[in-house]
């Protein structure tokens, strides 16, 4: 059993990385193996909607950081975290750029299996970048893990997060239900709810 992790910040070993980390310890510590990729300073392609990806499986566009994503979800996950901080009451744009483009392309890797946001702030916006990110998991049926609180942890400088005992708590709280929601679900095809025939219904016919 495996759960990636990514990353959001530009600041690999970060706040962000901490909460994550605290994540990633818990899981581990019940037997569930973890990696962790950030996303890192360089800029991010975002979607161009070019529809590639529906026909060839993955991204057009092959750069390093989609290519590892890529890699690790299809090798084989059992849950998905995506960590970022708060910019502007919302996640950082890149990691959006970067989401954007995996779950539009390995939708068919990713459903019906769990997924978590955790959200870092230095003091407010925390609860819209929470929401923000959930939607990329309630829009791909994949369950979402729930803590003892919403999954955010409080911290500026580099380190701080460390300070925060609820947010770290609620880290781990995180890593116990994400590792008993993993070992109670079947996420073999045979476990999955049957699916209707998709409809798509626009508003400009």
């Amino acid at each position: 059993m495996k759960v990636l992790l990514i990353n959001g910040s530009p600041r690999e070993r970060g706040n962000t990385f901490l909460a994550l980390s605290e994540v990633a310890r818990t899981l581990n510590e019940e037997g569930i193996e973890t990696e962790i990729v950030s996303i890192g300073k360089q800029a991010v392609q975002g979607c161009i909607a070019c529809g590639m990806c529906g026909r060839t499986g993955k991204c057009t566009f092959n750069d390093a950081l989609y290519c590892k994503v890529l890699r690790a979800v299809k090798d084989g996950i059992d849950g998905l975290v995506v960590g970022s901080p708060v910019y502007y009451g919302g996640p950082n744009g890149s990691l959006c750029a970067l989401l954007d483009r995996v779950f539009y392309s390995l939708r068919a890797d990713l459903m019906f299996k769990p997924g978590a946001s955790v959200v870092v702030c230095r003091r407010g916006g925390a609860s819209a970048a929470f929401d923000r990110l959930n939607k990329y998991f309630t829009m791909m049926n994949m369950p979402l893990v729930s803590s003892q609180y919403w999954n955010m942890v409080y911290g500026q400088t580099p380190g701080q997060a460390a300070q925060d005992e609820e947010g770290m708590q609620t880290m781990r709280t995180l890593g116990h239900n994400m590792a008993w929601m993993i070992k109670k679900l079947n996420v073999g095809e045979e476990g999955h709810p049957q699916q209707e025939r998709r409809v798509w219904t626009n508003f400009i016919r």
